[in-house]
């Protein structure tokens, strides 16, 4: 899991405080007094949360504290909260080809055209993607739609195939899944 850090900017007394209570915490702490070193820092980050007293504009993942003084323990959970938050957001995109699948809002996305999906086309996407090697209509059928492999339906090829279609209709790409001849695949 990457460190998480926190940025206090341009709030020196809280950030002593933290630095007194460092190892009680489970997050790098910086602090920063000018935007421009802030922006240059955030640049090398992954996972982190700007404490700041006035909202940053065009500055993701901030905690603005507008009213002081304010209880150490219910600042140390909100700043616990934001961090779950934000992980559990960047945990929620996965990049397929030159797309992103967001599985909480089931979109898929490239530049800024966007597609809603179903949990099933959702399921599919992933799970082909996750496959070096065509993954035969049995597997899917076992594997995504939970169905018996003697069982004979056309569910599969018929999601697919509408699959792709949604997928040609809003991104003109007709080779996101491709048909081999024993399964599907995205390459």
């Amino acid at each position: 899991m990457n460190s998480q850090s926190l940025i206090i900017y341009n709030f020196p007394q809280l950030y002593h405080i933290f630095k007194e209570l460092y190892l009680k915490v489970n997050f790098d702490i910086f602090f920063i007094e000018s935007e421009n070193s802030l922006k240059s820092e955030i640049e090398n980050l992954n996972n982190y949360l700007i404490i700041t007293n006035k909202k940053i504009q065009n500055l993701d993942n901030q905690l603005i504290i507008s009213k002081i003084p304010i209880n150490i323990f219910k600042l140390l959970e909100k700043i616990n909260i934001k961090f779950l938050k934000l992980q559990f957001n960047s945990q929620s995109k996965v990049k397929i080809n030159n797309y992103i699948i967001d599985l909480n809002a089931r979109e898929m996305s490239s530049n800024l055209a966007k597609l809603k999906l179903t949990e099933k086309e959702v399921s599919t996407v992933i799970y082909l993607s996750m496959s070096d090697k065509p993954v035969s209509i049995d597997e899917l059928q076992n594997k995504v739609w939970g169905y018996q492999l003697d069982m004979e339906t056309h569910t599969v090829e018929t999601h697919i195939y509408r699959l792709r279609k949604k997928i040609f209709n809003i991104f003109k790409d007709g080779k996101f899944i491709i048909n081999k001849k024993n399964g599907y695949q995205i390459k």
